[in-house]
């Protein structure tokens, strides 16, 4: 294990959150784990079918990703959007040494990438909802914010070397 903090890597769909994710925990040796795995098949069932999650849907798959966060507290990797503050919140509710990597893009760039993927169950109609409900890290938040354009490898670096 690596002894940092547990990192959650967040943003809009398609900025790269689970390729980010799973790249930085190999180079830390570390755990990974994509928290859309973690929602319940209600949450899947009405993002496939174009709906926005509201609170009410969020909150117990927050907290079923906080208590994977709390078993890592030596280490360990999540991609989850953790658009809102207050969602970040309470992940730092089960884990306070939370760090966040928000990995950040224009609407046009990640709209393209969400175009070109395929077998994902969220659809880019909800992209525009996820921008509106986007509140960047704020100063008191531990972690960084990075543009995605440089590709995976040097997100990773630079977040590693403090660059971001």
């Amino acid at each position: 294990m690596s002894g940092r903090a547990p990192i959650v890597v967040m943003g809009v769909s398609g900025s790269g959150k689970s390729t980010v994710g799973a790249a930085l925990a190999r180079r830390m040796r570390v755990p990974f784990v994509d928290a859309d795995s973690l929602h319940p098949p209600a949450n899947i069932a009405k993002m496939a079918a174009g709906e926005p999650l509201d609170d009410d849907d969020r909150y117990p798959w927050l907290d079923e990703v906080g208590e994977w966060l709390a078993g890592h507290r030596d280490g360990g990797v999540v991609s989850c959007s953790a658009l809102k503050r207050r969602y970040r919140d309470q992940l730092r509710t089960h884990c306070p040494q939370v760090e966040f990597l928000h990995l950040a893009g224009s609407p046009a760039l990640i709209s393209g990438r969400l175009a070109a993927r395929t077998g994902h169950f969220m659809p880019a109609a909800l992209l525009r909802s996820q921008f509106d409900a986007l509140e960047p890290l704020d100063p008191d938040e531990a972690g960084a914010t990075v543009d995605v354009g440089p590709g995976v490898g040097a997100i990773v670096e630079a977040y590693l070397h403090g660059d971001a």
